[in-house]
This record gives structure tokens, C-alpha cells and sequence, in this order.
């Protein structure tokens, strides 16, 4: 027995022990990572910045969470827009970076916008005087588009290039729902507020199909527009070239005869072509700089006269933030309204510069949001810089702005609200066999219930769609007010529909197409300052706050799902959050992210 006690303390001891032990190396990793990333990098002569176009792009990406390399979530890269277009700006500002290499892969965008956006950025670029060269086993059809702007576009001699026109189709749940005794019932405002049909229709709607269309149809000549221009070929070539075939099948031999690309090449081609470029022998190295390096480069930091603060919304609108490391960023209300009333009690920001990415989402939030943007419109000037998106209650957000800049190929509109509640009286009752009685104080004390479980609700139902009008007369006087129109001239663009930004502008839902850098000049101009520089805000919460927080943070899983089910995540977290969100919604009624 005293031998057992002894083996007992001592296994005890070695986990104590060993727990100590895996905590303090996971801490000094942690200090390392933290220490490699924020190491300053040194710029060799003779330099070529190496963009790597793989993995998947959106607005910001989080910096300083190394958990997600030691809990294994950083299987697909991730990089910041507002990272990638600060490093092209940075290489051609450096002397020593001779050019820009562009490295072809799978590369995801969270929109159309985004990947014009990087591809503006390497066009400016190449006005230095500078070279971008491009070179794939592979180009998926977007990153076709960033590359086309390169001086030169290679390929595998096995290569293939996606060039397909777009398109796609959209799940429609409405009959498994049937099969299992569930029913969707809507309350929407706007013939266009499509978002709801995923599980109300078996198939895409008419007004659905129109706004679509358009959509797809604006920013796909857009498209083709800049690749025609930069490869030296016909918008009806390229888009005989789409329809006459499946091009990702073509023979690579065909993507020169086409114009597509400049050459055919292994891999160890493309490094000679680089060492030509750089007047190197074949048996230098060639001094290479990765996106992180480019990151740490540092730069003389502006701070001479008056500040302009660039404050970044973007993600779904939420109420509250949901837990859980593998969540996507999201644009907290209750967070957005505090940190707009800071910057605007802060005398040393002259004018604020809202950069929007969002599809929209608690109809509740946006409206607390529009009216913080509208109590610091009264001390300071406001500009928005929509990104890819800036549709529903992204465009409520943006509607009380001075002045509003969209990307050519910005999503936005969508003014309309839905309510979206499920109700499960013929999986309870009729397949189940569970029943319900119960008491009441007053006619409606039991509504929520009876919107869920019962078969006969429609007086809920007539009263939350009152609920919605009055939401979507507001969503109107909103836009009114800030756009300087009537309402029924509102309504008459609304209806919920979705407009390109090329488009938007024709009905004044925009006043100029324009980058993020012309929304601060204009800011600037409004507050008319002369000399001003800008400082980043977002309410980002410090990866060392995630690690010690109380709530629970989940785990995992939600990576694991995304590498598993692919294009189907989507679908399957919206229905997932769906119970989750308020019942008010104003949001896109459907997913943009392009490859």
C-alpha cells in the first residue's frame, strides 16, 4: 500500500511537472512568434517582392494570434487586403525592390472588389517604372484577372487557367425541410429581398434572377475589360473564348494562341526570366521578399499635422459577438457605437473615414450604428470607403456619411428587411407525436411559441410583418435623410435590391467611384486641412485576451468543418446561426466570395 501511495504522488508529480514544463515552451513560443513577426525586415539590393497568390484574401485579417498556429488553424493562408496593398505600395517606394513576382495558386477574394483592388494596386506599381511578372501551375479565373496586369504571364507547361465567365447556383432547402416536417415563414419588405428564398423557395425567383444577372453581367465586363486592355486582345474574344469551351480543359498550347499567357514553362523557367529581369548571373540568388516581410519593412511614419482617422467595419452585423477562435470578424453594434462616440469627442481626429465591408446583418445594430454616424456627422466630417461590400445594413451604416466612395465593383443597396422564423408544429406533433397546452395571462403571452410550434398563427405572423414595414419605412427615412431624397424616391430604388456600384451611382445611392486613399483626400478636404496624416482604428480584441477570457471559446471544429464541407460551409453555418440572430434582418441575400 505505501508503494502504491508513492507511485500515485510520483505519477502526480510528473504531470504537475510536465504540465509546467508544455506551458512554459508554449509561452516562450508564443513570445518567439510574437518577437519573429514584429522583427523589422532589411531591404537587400537588387530585391523582388514574391506575392504568393494562394490561399484566400479579405478586408483585415487579425494580427498577433499565434493560437491559431499552435492549434492548427491556419490551414488555408489568409491575407489582409489592407496588408497586401500597403506592401505594393511600400515595394515601390523602395529603391533596392527592382519588381514584383507574382506567384499563382488557388487564391479565394471575399469579392470581385477586392481582387480589383489588389490588381489597381500592381498597375499603379508598374507606373514606377518597376516589373511585375506572373507565374502559375494554375490560375483560378480571379487571380487570372489580378495577374493579367503583369508585364509578362507565364504557365506551367501542364498549366491550366479557369477562364469560365461567372456563375453559380445557389441551395435551396425548402424540400428537405418538407421531408422532415419544417416550415420557414418569412416577412420581408422589398420584391428584391431575396435572402429568404433559401428556405421559402424550392427554386431562384424572377426578381432574384434579375438582380443577379445584372450584378454578374457589370462586374464580368469589367473583367474583361482589364484583361483585354492588358493582354492586347478583344472583350468578344474573351468572351468567345469562354463560351466556345471549357478553357480549364484547353490545351496550354491554346492559352498562348489565345493571348492568355506569354509562354509555357517548368518551374525552374521562371527563375531565369527573373534573374534576366534583376541583370543577375544564373548562379546568384535572387533576394526574395515574402508579403510578412513586406509587412515589417519599416517606414518613415507620417505624423505631421492633423489626424484622420481610418475606422474599419466589416463582417456580418451582429448584436453581440459570438465565442469561439474560429469565428469571422463581425461588426459588433454595441462596440461600433462606443468607439464612433470616442472619435468623436476626440479633438485631435478632424474627420473620420468609415472603410465598410459588410453584407449586412441585425437591422437593430445598423440603425444604433447610422445613428452614432450621424451624432459625429454633427462635430467632425464622416466618409465612407465601401470595399467589396456595403449592402443592406452596410449601406444603413453608410447612409448618414458626407460623402460616400464605392469600388467599381462594389456590391451595394439592398435597402429591405426580412424576418426569417421556423416552425416545427409537423415534425413535433404530426411525426413525433409531441403536443402542447399550456396558460396565459393575456391573448399574446404565448406568441413566440405559437410562431414556432403552432399550426395556425397567422395573427403572429400579421403582426411581426407590421413589425418589418415599420422596420423598412425606417431603413427608407434612413436613406432619405442621408442621400438627401424623398422616401418614395428611395423606395423606388429599394424593394431590397441589389445594386453594382456603377449602377449605384446612377441612382445616387453613391457619389463617386473611388479608392480608400480618395476617401481620406476628400475627408481631408472637407475638414480642409492641408497637412494630415491617418491612424488605423478597429475594435479588435487582443489575441492574449482571447487566450485568458472566461467565455468559452469552443474549439477546432468549425476549421475542421470549413475544410470538409468547402463551398457547402456557407450554407450550412447559415442555418446554423440562424436561431442565433435577431429577428430583424437587414442583409445580402446571398454570398459574393469568387475564386
Amino acid at each position: 500500500m505505501k508503494d502504491f501511495f508513492k507511485m500515485t504522488l510520483a505519477t502526480i508529480c510528473g504531470i504537475i511537472l510536465l504540465s509546467v514544463v508544455t506551458g512554459i515552451l508554449m509561452m516562450i513560443s508564443l513570445v518567439g512568434m510574437i518577437a519573429s513577426d514584429q522583427a523589422s525586415t532589411k531591404v537587400e539590393k537588387n530585391s523582388v517582392f514574391v506575392l504568393k497568390m494562394e490561399g484566400a484574401v479579405e478586408e483585415r485579417v487579425d494580427d498577433g494570434n499565434p493560437l491559431s498556429l499552435l492549434f492548427g488553424q491556419a490551414d488555408m493562408e489568409m491575407m489582409g487586403l489592407d496588408d497586401i496593398l500597403e506592401s505594393i505600395r511600400k515595394a515601390k517606394a523602395e529603391d533596392d525592390i527592382k519588381g514584383i513576382y507574382l506567384e499563382g495558386g488557388m487564391l479565394a477574394f471575399d469579392s470581385p472588389a477586392t481582387a480589383q483592388q489588389v490588381r489597381d494596386a500592381l498597375a499603379d506599381f508598374k507606373k514606377s517604372g518597376k516589373w511585375v511578372i506572373a507565374y502559375a501551375d494554375q490560375y483560378m479565373q480571379m487571380s487570372y484577372y489580378v495577374a493579367s496586369v503583369a508585364d509578362k504571364v507565364y504557365l506551367n507547361k501542364t498549366g491550366m487557367i479557369d477562364f469560365k465567365g461567372m456563375g453559380g447556383k445557389s441551395q435551396y432547402m425548402t424540400g428537405l425541410f418538407e421531408k422532415i416536417g419544417v416550415k420557414y415563414q418569412a416577412t420581408r419588405v422589398g420584391k428584391y429581398k431575396s435572402a429568404v428564398e433559401s428556405v421559402t423557395r424550392k427554386d431562384m425567383s424572377e426578381n432574384d434572377r434579375e438582380q443577379r444577372m445584372a450584378y454578374l453581367g457589370g462586374v464580368w465586363n469589367h473583367v474583361l475589360k482589364g484583361i483585354a486592355q492588358s493582354r492586347k486582345v478583344t472583350v468578344d474574344a474573351l468572351n468567345q473564348l469562354a463560351n466556345d469551351s471549357i478553357m480549364a480543359f484547353a490545351n496550354p498550347d491554346d492559352y498562348v494562341k489565345a493571348g492568355l499567357v506569354d509562354g509555357l514553362m517548368y518551374p525552374e523557367g521562371i527563375k531565369d526570366v527573373v534573374k534576366k529581369q534583376l541583370k543577375i548571373d544564373d548562379d546568384d540568388d535572387i533576394c526574395q521578399l515574402s508579403l510578412t516581410d513586406m509587412m515589417n519593412v519599416k517606414t518613415k511614419k507620417k505624423d505631421k499635422g492633423d489626424k484622420i482617422a481610418v475606422y474599419y467595419a466589416y463582417g456580418e452585423i451582429i448584436d453581440k459577438m459570438a465565442s469561439g477562435f474560429m469565428q469571422e470578424h463581425a461588426i459588433v453594434g454595441s462596440d461600433v457605437v462606443e468607439a464612433l462616440n470616442e472619435l468623436a469627442d476626440d479633438d485631435d481626429v478632424k474627420a473620420v473615414v468609415l472603410r465598410v465591408n459588410s453584407p449586412g446583418g441585425s437591422a437593430v445594430a445598423s440603425e444604433q450604428m447610422w445613428h452614432a454616424v450621424k451624432q459625429l456627422k454633427a462635430k467632425k466630417p464622416v466618409v465612407v470607403s465601401m470595399g467589396g461590400l456595403a449592402a443592406s445594413g452596410g449601406y444603413m451604416l453608410s447612409a448618414a456619411a458626407n460623402y460616400i466612395y464605392a469600388e467599381p465593383t462594389t456590391l451595394t443597396g439592398s435597402i429591405g428587411i426580412f424576418g426569417l422564423i421556423p416552425n416545427f408544429s409537423v415534425l413535433a406533433t404530426d411525426k413525433l407525436g409531441v403536443t402542447f397546452d399550456g396558460v396565459k395571462t393575456n391573448r399574446f403571452g404565448d406568441y413566440e411559441e405559437n410562431l414556432i410550434y403552432a399550426k395556425e398563427n397567422s395573427e403572429e405572423l400579421a403582426h411581426m410583418q407590421k413589425y418589418v414595414d415599420r422596420g423598412y419605412d425606417t431603413f427608407l427615412s434612413i436613406v432619405a435623410d442621408g442621400r438627401k431624397m424623398k422616401k418614395e424616391q428611395v423606395d423606388e430604388i429599394a424593394q431590397g435590391r441589389v445594386w453594382l456600384a456603377t449602377d449605384a451611382l446612377k441612382v445616387k445611392l453613391v457619389d463617386q467611384l473611388g479608392s480608400l486613399d480618395d476617401a481620406v483626400k476628400k475627408a481631408a478636404e472637407l475638414a480642409k486641412v492641408s497637412e494630415y496624416y491617418t491612424e488605423t482604428y478597429e475594435d479588435e480584441t487582443d489575441w492574449m485576451e482571447q487566450l485568458l477570457g472566461k467565455e468559452d471559446k469552443g474549439t477546432y471544429l468549425d476549421g475542421e468543418l470549413r475544410a470538409l464541407l468547402g463551398d457547402l460551409y456557407a450554407p450550412v453555418m447559415e442555418l446554423r446561426q440562424m436561431q442565433q440572430r435577431n429577428h430583424l434582418q437587414a442583409r445580402l441575400p446571398f454570398d459574393v466570395k469568387t475564386k
